[in-house]
């Protein structure tokens, strides 16, 4: 049986798109994250190693940069090796990036004095080729800098990822300006799951996929990163999804 001509359309017009964005060449790896509605809208079926990829917080986490932070440390948490992270100031708070199964003898940290400083750390960290993950927090990004972290991390094969945590309201308008970044990311806080017994439920996301370069944006609810650096999908979603497909509940990692 001859394949679907809608999928080769695609596919053929995902290689024309990154062709002409400067993504030409063998295909690159890939970090699933393991949530099928998720990966199916980037391409090759996961985040792409080799790349640079953006992360704010929505709504008040775009000044403490807490869920984005976590949802970063998740993904650097699921690669092998040391993770570079570039800060401004010493307040990352790092039992929180353990939760998300970074412990703090896998973490690098780099205290530099302003952006200009961080993106040069990061650069170099992208370049160098043996960590995991470089992370850097920085408030603004432009094209030309993201560039030049895309193509370091492309260099190298390292995953990238620009932390947009924002230190004053008037700078939550550059996360709006185009970079080069091969996805961009928004995580905010939603209230958690009520438990049967007195206690506080598996914190809660709403995670959008704002833009995935030949690929596709999503907005999902999900359960943030646990020890492994996974993503959960809400048992309440999980349940409707299986129904929708006629099958069983089979829990995501």
């Amino acid at each position: 049986m001859s394949a679907h001509p809608l999928p080769l359309a695609l596919a053929a017009l995902r290689q024309k798109i990154a062709a002409l964005e400067g993504d030409h060449g063998p295909p690159q790896a890939v970090l699933p994250f393991d949530i099928p509605d998720l990966d199916r809208r980037l391409p090759g079926g996961g985040l792409a190693t080799g790349a640079l990829h953006e992360v704010a917080g929505g709504g008040h986490g775009a000044l403490d940069g807490a869920a984005a932070a976590r949802f970063a440390a998740g993904i650097a948490a699921r690669l092998p090796g040391q993770v570079l992270w570039c800060v401004t100031e010493p307040d990352l708070f790092a039992p929180g990036l353990e939760q998300a199964g970074l412990p703090p003898d896998r973490v690098i940290y780099v205290e530099a004095g302003d952006d200009l400083s961080v993106l040069a750390c990061m650069e170099e960290g992208l370049r160098h080729g043996g960590l995991g993950a470089v992370v850097a927090d920085v408030a603004k990004l432009s094209m030309t800098a993201s560039r030049r972290l895309h193509l370091a991390a492309k260099g190298s094969g390292t995953l990238g990822i620009a932390l947009r945590r924002v230190r004053y309201p008037v700078e939550a308008t550059d996360f709006g300006q185009p970079t080069a970044a091969m996805t961009r990311w928004r995580v905010s806080m939603l209230p958690s799951a009520p438990l049967p017994v007195p206690g506080v439920g598996r914190a809660r996301w709403l995670v959008e996929l704002i833009r995935a370069r030949a690929g596709e944006s999503l907005e999902i609810e999900l359960e943030a990163c646990d020890g492994t650096g996974h993503l959960g999908l809400p048992a309440d979603l999980a349940d409707r999804s299986a129904a929708a497909a006629g099958g069983p509940h089979r829990a995501v990692g």
